[in-house]
């Protein structure tokens, strides 16, 4: 269970890495035809803060996929000693980059969710035009001109 501190860490790392790959890192993998291609989307720190997990994801294709993965992999070691720098801390954490499975998760989601909505529909029209098998109201209700019983 993270601490608050840790929270703080996590997220004083992520506007760290944040800054440097926009400002600092001029790998031209990072950076696609539009300007910024790799958002980060999650920094997790250990108990002991001594290993950072960052998440990030990328808009393109498989090939941008990869050759960000490569780039943010060449420039852990300056990303990690600026992170060193600017947090002052006795042990800068060692980093690692994931790319987060999130943006495919939802969109996976949203297909399952659109064949649902297709499904409904075609089960709606079908029923669209239906008539009951047996009585429209099938319960017994009590005969108004039968005589009481007492």
């Amino acid at each position: 269970m993270a601490g608050k501190r840790t929270d703080q860490l996590a997220d004083r790392i992520r506007v760290i890495v944040a800054s440097m790959l926009e400002r600092r890192i001029k790998d031209p993998r990072l950076a696609g035809k539009d300007g910024q291609l790799v958002t980060l989307t999650d920094v997790r720190l250990t108990g002991d803060n001594q290993h950072a997990s960052i998440f990030y994801t990328v808009m393109g294709g498989q090939e941008a996929i990869e050759g960000t993965a490569a780039a943010l992999s060449s420039a852990t070691g300056l990303i990690r000693s600026e992170i060193g720098k600017r947090l002052g801390l006795r042990h800068t954490p060692s980093i690692e980059f994931f790319l987060d499975a999130v943006p495919e998760s939802a969109r996976q989601i949203e297909d399952l969710l659109a064949q649902a909505r297709a499904s409904d529909e075609a089960v709606a029209a079908q029923a669209a035009g239906a008539e009951y098998a047996g009585d429209p109201d099938p319960y017994r209700h009590k005969d108004e001109d039968a005589p009481e019983d007492e």
